[in-house]
């Protein structure tokens, strides 16, 4: 096919089209960068042409007549020279950094053996290509972001293929699919349960690990991107491109917002003996950080085989473009960053003030949105939990194991419990942040379900086909005397109330509360702790479980509605138990045992010690808080995670006394709570919910 190229323009970078399209690809080190155009389906090049511009880096051509929908590749030739951390290969075809949209997955036994190059097999049939898309047609009238502040936020992590896949009242074909959680009846459960936010796990294009392949299972999670602005394609519903951004749409109508989970920790091209697939071939020792005295190797501080190298300016570049397109483009609200300190290592480690971090600072619109990290990587001092830039918020671990120790294990971690359900002020409260930036919880996609966390004590990932090595081992679960399903009603009655604990005090505690899609069901994953590649009904959300968790659903949406009806629960600063209420003289926070009076060092060091309440007040705006006086919001919380019921006593001041008749129960996860004159009986492993009760007569 004769073609004709014009130099065209080094920007923007990817494929733009208009009159023809216009290609632009970095790399510092290439030689010759050649062009490919693949017909639909067709397993080798229709047309292949040398870009014939060069701006700097950036290598470019114009191509008249070209369209959306145009497939397109590259070849990069250059210098096979691993020992110099170069790895060019013109016999692999390679996807567009910058691609809006692929055409599917890798063929693995079309692409031929997973080498790093060298092999002289044209990996053509086998590769993704480029689609050349227009971004400007969708219809984004009346959109507009929810906003939603920090302190008000819920959040809801989602897997977007597993979610919707067993939902019946979801067409067939939208099921798994960007439109199907957009679907009118998916939506209506969001809101019934009070959710803010939904947090979709990685959805730009991923590959299916070879090895993954080989045993007959799929990259379920998606942690192992290949394309940073291409959704990935196996959650393109009828609509294609455009059913996420109206998914997007739906959602922000019905005030919730859109999080992606992103992966720029790393790519899908793993260690030096993975394939060459994009970035590897346009030029390695760009992309990656490669190992001191050896760049034939990598520097993996990722556990994935390499680390992309977000210090390099043309790398950073690309990090920022893609948060942009998803953010500008496809109007989602926020990230979640994979592995996020891997994003700030420079030359001196993990670096606070660096250049990641300021690029973000410094963005207008980017700045605005909610920045959420995994504080952690697998390099040297790689943990660097409440170790971010004010603005951003965190995903606590430290929340998770301490709370599921409290509730499921033996021992007294009551200052460590104390510190978590506070929001955890020993880790963020320094200058520009408050307790949101903690993200809370208990369950996520990586790990134990809820159900599951009550239901086995040992990991069963026998089905990853890792002989059971892979996951987490130390998991602070309790089976309550069976491991796994029994029929048991006692030990069944226990795990559920045990479950109900867990999700109180994710949604009772100051912070912001993280829900795992599908717990309020009670989703189990068959004790499997590391369902990764498990794209079947053990990584599906069964909803078939809908009616019979009917009881934990509503639970969820009554403690979701307490928390938007109780600013006290939802402070953006942290107390110290230093001011006073101005109605009831009450401290902002309190901490007491059983007979109402504050806790000593002893009542915190006791090992014994299994109850504990805390006592919030806030000034409010005006008497609008349900059951609180005018100017003050007064809750209590007894979390009582002994084996026995508990008479405790709330405290009743002459001030509090001349306003409050006494105290009501809003909420018990155990048995209903007895309220007397003189103390509230709270029911064995449970957490109860107190309001004051305005005027001289108790209801």
């Amino acid at each position: 096919m004769a073609l004709r190229i014009e130099p065209g323009s080094a920007h923007p970078l990817g494929a733009t089209p208009g009159g023809g399209v216009n290609f632009a690809l970095f790399s510092a080190h290439a030689e010759r960068v050649e062009l490919c155009l693949f017909e639909p389906g067709a397993p080798a090049e229709s047309a292949r042409v040398t870009l014939p511009g060069r701006t700097g880096d950036i290598w470019h051509g114009f191509v008249p007549g070209l369209a959306v929908g145009q497939h397109y590749g590259y070849r990069v030739h250059g210098p096979q020279e691993p020992h110099r951390g170069h790895y060019f290969d013109p016999y692999k075809l390679l996807v567009d950094p910058y691609a809006r949209e692929l055409s599917g997955p890798v063929d693995w036994p079309a692409w031929g053996e997973e080498v790093a190059g060298g092999d002289r097999h044209d990996s053509a049939p086998g590769t993704p290509r480029g689609v050349v898309v227009d971004d400007g047609t969708f219809d984004w009238t009346g959109d507009t972001r929810p906003g939603t502040s920090w302190p008000n936020t819920i959040i809801y992590e989602v897997h977007v293929g597993g979610y919707t896949r067993l939902r019946p009242d979801v067409p067939a074909q939208a099921r798994g699919t960007f439109e199907g959680l957009a679907h009118p009846h998916v939506v209506e459960h969001l809101l019934r349960l009070g959710v803010t936010a939904v947090e979709l796990m990685p959805v730009h294009a991923f590959v299916d690990d070879a090895f993954l392949v080989r045993r007959g299972l799929r990259n379920f999670w998606g942690y192992s991107t290949l394309g940073f602005f291409a959704p990935e394609t196996r959650y393109l519903g009828e609509r294609g491109r455009d059913g996420f951004k109206a998914m997007v749409r739906t959602l922000h109508q019905a005030g919730i917002e859109v999080i992606l989970d992103v992966v720029y920790n790393h790519t899908c091209e793993g260690n030096h003996l993975g394939p060459t697939l994009s970035f590897r071939g346009i030029d390695n020792a760009s992309y990656y950080r490669l190992a001191h005295g050896n760049p034939a190797r990598y520097r993996d501080e990722t556990g994935c085989g390499n680390t992309l190298d977000v210090s390099h300016p043309q790398v950073l570049a690309l990090v920022l473009d893609s948060l942009r397109y998803w953010a500008e483009v496809m109007h989602v609200d926020g990230f979640r960053f994979d592995l996020a300190t891997a994003l700030a290592r420079g030359v001196n480690g993990f670096e606070a003030q660096g250049r990641f971090f300021s690029a973000l600072a410094a963005d207008p619109l980017l700045s605005k949105l909610k920045l959420i990290a995994e504080p952690w990587d697998v390099g040297p001092e790689g943990y660097r939990l409440g170790g971010f830039p004010p603005g951003w918020a965190e995903w606590n671990d430290r929340y998770r194991d301490t709370v599921r120790r409290f509730w499921l294990q033996p021992g007294n971690p009551l200052p460590e419990f104390a510190r978590r359900v506070h929001g955890s002020g020993d880790l963020f409260d320094h200058p520009g942040r408050g307790p949101w930036a903690s993200v809370n919880y208990v369950a996520s996609h990586d790990g134990f379900t809820l159900r599951d966390l009550v239901s086995y004590e040992q990991r069963h990932n026998e089905a990853n086909g890792e002989d059971n090595r892979d996951g987490h081992s130390d998991n602070h679960a309790n089976n309550h005397g069976v491991e796994g399903p029994t029929d048991d009603p006692h030990i069944n009655a226990l795990r559920a109330r045990q479950a109900r604990n867990l999700v109180a005090t994710v949604l009772l505690s100051q912070g912001t509360p993280m829900l795992l899609a599908g717990d309020e069901m009670g989703r189990t994953q068959d004790g499997n702790n590391n369902a990764y590649c498990q794209d079947n009904e053990i990584g599906w959300v069964d909803w078939s479980r809908l009616a019979e968790e009917d009881e934990l659903i509503d639970l969820v949406a009554r403690l979701c509605r307490i928390r938007a009806e109780h600013p006290v629960l939802r402070q953006g600063g942290f107390v110290h138990g230093e001011s006073l209420g101005p109605v009831t003289g009450l401290r902002d926070i309190d901490w007491l045992r059983p007979d109402g009076q504050r806790m000593n060092d002893d009542d915190w060091n006791a090992p014994d010690a299994r109850c504990l309440g805390m006592l919030l007040s806030a000034p409010v705006a005006s008497s609008a808080v349900p059951g609180a006086a005018a100017g003050e919001d007064v809750l209590l919380i007894v979390f009582n995670a002994a084996a026995h019921v508990l008479s405790f006593a709330p405290p009743r001041s002459a001030r509090f006394a001349a306003v409050f008749s006494g105290w009501r129960c809003l909420l018990s996860t155990g048995a209903a709570c007895l309220v007397t004159d003189a103390a509230v009986v709270v029911p064995e492993r449970s957490v109860c919910v107190f309001e004051p009760v305005m005027g001289h007569t108790r209801t």
